[in-house]
């Protein structure tokens, strides 16, 4: 073989190593990519692990201890129920600033229902229930049929409602002590069980399952592949038969029935009906919702994802505070970890796309 033939050789041998170095290269990431586009959980999740690693490496056995890691779920169990309607209104692109004051009202309305006007105790928790419910779907109706930005009916039902509340209730807290006696139904989701020196409420187990069940009917149900297809494009899902109005009004009532139920979860875990409380739950909310990976622009993300992002807050919260650091650190770190969770998930768009 001549020189120039043996050169030709050698480069065209370099060339293939080369391509096909990058190729695998290319199919590691993308493999992973592929992988975070699939399973949008997955992120949080090891978030979630390392976060609780660590922690445990440092302290030990109090951060261990059955105590402190059912106290996480008992501390999210309110943001976590709220989380998950939120994920419902953003996973159909859209955002929902009044769960906060619809999960506050509806816990003043089974309260001021129970002792202004002497109903049924059972009958007091389902009017709140209802209005819950009414006040998501009027929401949704606004959104769907009356085609207003989201964000704007939400801000300002949120302004309204909350005035509302504090009319209504004439800004009266209605105590524990008066529950506990006449109306022990109110506070049922705050009721501990021992479980092998673990502490639950029935207001975690409550969560628990919810989550579980969003996750079952948005994977495995009609109504749930809507839900996602709206949020990833309503005029495409619309030529495909999907009846966008009635889908995202039904998101909406439905996430209306859940704050619904934080609201009466709330009662039970500060022990008395306050129209003051809950104040952070919008923006608890939407930040479990964005470090748990569901994706602003909708379309995509996970119920379970959400539930991971809640238990991070709960985890970061606890660890620092057991560690004596200054709450402030709290807020620092949410904040990096929602930027960073927006950055990820225009990552994985890109990647996607």
């Amino acid at each position: 073989m001549s020189a120039p033939d043996k050169y030709e050789a050698a480069a065209s041998d370099a060339v293939t190593e080369v391509a096909a170095f990058e190729d695998h290269q290319k199919g590691l990431v993308g493999r992973f990519h592929h992988a975070l586009h699939v399973n949008p959980a997955l992120v949080p999740l090891i978030v979630l692990i390392a976060a609780i690693v660590i922690f445990g490496a440092v302290l030990g056995s109090r951060f261990f201890s059955p105590f402190a890691l059912t106290l996480i779920l008992q501390q999210v169990q309110i943001v976590g129920i709220v989380a998950a309607a939120q994920s419902l209104v953003i996973l159909t692109a859209g955002i929902d600033l009044s769960v906060g004051a619809i999960a506050v009202v509806s816990s003043v309305v089974m309260g001021q229902f129970t002792f202004r006007y002497g109903l049924p105790v059972e009958v007091a928790v389902i009017c709140g229930l209802m209005l819950g419910t009414a006040i998501g779907c009027l929401n949704g109706w606004l959104v769907a049929v009356m085609k207003l930005p989201p964000f704007i009916v939400t801000l300002g039902m949120w302004q309204i409602v909350l005035a509302a509340n504090f009319l209504y209730s004439a800004n009266e807290t209605i105590r524990s002590q008066e529950i506990a006696e006449a109306a022990p139904l109110l506070q049922f989701l705050g009721t501990k069980f021992n479980i092998g020196g673990a502490v639950f409420t029935y207001g975690v187990v409550f969560m628990v399952l919810l989550v579980l069940l969003l996750a079952y009917v948005l994977r495995q149900t009609a109504w749930g592949r809507h839900v996602y297809a709206v949020g990833d494009d309503p005029e495409a899902a619309e030529l495909s038969g999907v009846n966008v109005k009635a889908t995202l009004i039904s998101v909406y009532g439905l996430a209306g029935l859940i704050c619904a139920f934080a609201g009466w979860a709330l009662i039970g875990r500060i022990g008395s009906v306050s129209p003051t409380s809950g104040q952070l739950l919008n923006i608890e909310s939407i930040t479990a919702v964005v470090i748990g990976g569901i994706s602003l622009f909708g379309g995509r993300g996970s119920i379970m994802g959400t539930f991971f992002g809640a238990l991070i807050v709960g985890v970061f919260t606890l660890g620092l505070r057991l560690a004596g650091a200054d709450a402030q650190w709290t807020f620092l770190l949410i904040g990096v970890l929602i930027i960073a969770a927006v950055a990820v998930d225009q990552w994985i768009r890109k990647v996607a796309a």
